[in-house]
């Protein structure tokens, strides 16, 4: 994130094509270099605000693979797990603010709902049982028509560990189903 000459690389996470566990465990080389690989693109892109710089890491090795002007979908698990989100970040680095970028969970998950259906007029069946999983939340996005592997909304999980945390995000997702 750049913010009046200010940057501070995000702590990684890892994205699968469903689910986005927070903080992901790298080795110190990895990390590293992800925040050296992040610092550039940020500082040649320029302006303010937060960057979603997604890396590919495997093992020490990490690879470029593109970025996000922007907050994106695969940030929401900072709603659950630090003390200012995703959003509330852009908004401060934009602004010029104070940023506060403290874990307030010692691990959080997300995972996608994806539609399912191909239809218009979507409604959600399953989320009071959604919200039945330990320390959940969702984030249904509101879009007028479904497509099988659209994006609709997010599950959110906290818990002591990442692996809880992804089971219990990947549980309450599993428990929402959009329907025509």
């Amino acid at each position: 994130m750049i913010s009046a000459g200010w940057y501070r690389a995000p702590s990684p996470s890892i994205s699968a094509r469903d689910s986005v566990v927070f903080p992901q465990p790298m080795s110190p080389v990895a990390l590293a270099r992800a925040r050296e690989i992040a610092g550039k693109v940020t500082a040649e892109l320029g302006g303010r605000g937060l960057f979603g710089v997604e890396l590919f890491v495997k093992g020490d090795q990490v690879w470029f693979s593109e970025v996000s002007p922007r907050p994106h979908d695969t940030g929401m698990v900072t709603m659950c797990t630090q003390a200012q989100s995703e959003f509330e970040l852009h908004a401060r680095a934009i602004l010029g603010l104070p940023v506060d970028t403290r874990m307030i969970a010692p691990a959080g998950a997300s995972a996608v709902i994806y539609g399912g259906v191909e239809a218009r007029g979507i409604a959600y069946e399953g989320v009071a049982r959604a919200l039945e999983v330990p320390n959940s939340d969702l984030r249904l996005f509101g879009k007028p028509e479904a497509y099988r592997t659209r994006r609709m909304g997010v599950a959110l999980a906290t818990a002591p560990t990442v692996d809880e945390a992804r089971d219990r995000a990947k549980e309450c997702a599993r428990r929402v189903r959009p329907v025509a």
